[in-house]
């Protein structure tokens, strides 16, 4: 029965993760209709509470909304149906567009990654929008944005997005202990707080020890990067930009056009925006690259949010409830805000808008998205043929 159950799990999932666009939010829209009108796994009141629970965890929410379903509905072995389903097809898409960008030579190809590049700054545009209104509907929180965006802006340390959410967590203990109280639901997972224990540590130990081994396994240097990015993002997929770009335009790994290029491609593919790292992964100079350096993308941008998840499922309803600790979410949140901000004029603005017909087409994407709601995958054609046209 477990067995029939993880198939039930993966074929449900398979179906999502090759018709969910619209990045996160759409996701968890879809996962409800899914799986809570559809197929009833769960009541509304779960649902809602595991949404928050994983909001307040970093990594890609969407992600861990499917794996803690999976994980209801079928144990241990659901948990990575729900993920392979959902991550396998635009994981697969990503991959081959790796390939194919390496033959887009002359006018046309270079017209359709400038394209590309410019319908990314719509999307991000259209993410600091939708998150500032949401994240940052008073001025505390305005203002831990707008400072945190100033320092990304101003700062060349690697460690700037680190300390931006640290920095942020302690102004909303400050600033931020006024807000709406956790839901009354409750969550009932197969996890033991042994397990929890277990994997809390092996986020910690990884998180540690990659860097170190790094020093001597360009593997294990590449596995770091993607570990890093996946353990420290907080705020959803678009917030990976930065990470991802300082992790791997910065050491010469990616060219900018390509990382903006396939960032854009991104945002026309089904599934979780973290499938951008079997991109990176194939088109890595350092060796692994090709299949392997996706895979590898994959498993490490991912894992530590579901070692995360596993970790807080015994303790979240104790947590929760406490009020420090949504203010410091509220503070964290607000300054992920103002590191998308950051993100959206650099790399992404300085790096694509080069006249006034870039102006446009941005424009014009952004537009698309939030006025008359098109959904990005035609926005992406758009753009993309708009690229090569000018």
């Amino acid at each position: 029965m477990r067995e029939r159950s993880a198939l039930e799990v993966f074929l449900t999932f398979l179906k999502l993760g090759l018709t969910s666009f619209g990045g996160p939010i759409a996701h968890i829209g879809y996962f409800r209709e899914e799986i809570v009108t559809r197929r009833g796994w769960v009541d509304d009141a779960g649902y809602t509470d595991l949404v928050a629970l994983c909001q307040f965890l970093p990594g890609p929410a969407s992600s861990k909304v499917g794996f803690a379903l999976g994980l209801m509905r079928a144990g241990y072995w659901g948990g990575l149906a729900a993920w392979t389903g959902f991550t396998l097809p635009s994981a697969m898409l990503m991959t081959a567009f790796a390939y194919g960008t390496g033959s887009l030579n002359g006018p046309t190809g270079n017209g359709l990654l400038h394209g590309l590049k410019l319908v990314a700054v719509a999307i991000v545009a259209q993410a600091v929008w939708g998150m500032a209104r949401t994240l940052c509907p008073d001025r505390e929180r305005a203002s831990i944005a707008g400072v945190a965006a100033i320092i990304i802006l101003f700062s060349t340390s690697a460690l700037a997005q680190i300390s931006v959410i640290l920095i942020g967590g302690l102004a909303g203990l400050w600033l931020c202990r006024v807000g709406p109280a956790a839901s009354s639901g409750s969550l009932q997972m197969p996890v033991s707080r042994r397990v929890a224990i277990i994997a809390l540590l092996a986020y910690f130990i990884t998180l540690a020890a990659l860097p170190v081994l790094g020093i001597f396994s360009p593997t294990a240097q590449l596995f770091d990067a993607f570990y890093r990015a996946g353990a420290l993002v907080f705020g959803g997929g678009h917030v990976i930009l930065p990470l991802l770009k300082n992790a791997f335009v910065g050491p010469g790994w990616v060219s900018q056009d390509m990382f903006l290029a396939g960032y854009g491609a991104a945002q026309a593919m089904p599934g979780p925006l973290f499938t951008f790292a079997a991109y990176l992964g194939a088109v890595a100079a350092p060796a692994p690259n090709g299949v392997t350096g996706a895979f590898l993308g994959i498993i490490a941008i991912f894992l530590p949010s579901m070692l995360v998840l596993l970790g807080a499922l015994p303790f979240w309803d104790r947590f929760r409830r406490r009020t420090n600790a949504l203010a410091s979410l509220r503070g964290v949140n607000a300054a992920v805000v103002g590191l998308l901000g950051a993100a959206l004029y650099n790399p992404l603005w300085t790096g694509s808008i080069k006249s006034p017909g870039d102006v446009a087409i941005a424009l014009a994407c952004f537009i698309l998205l939030i006025c008359w709601r098109v959904p990005p995958l035609l926005v992406v054609i758009l753009g993309a043929a708009a690229g090569v046209l000018v």
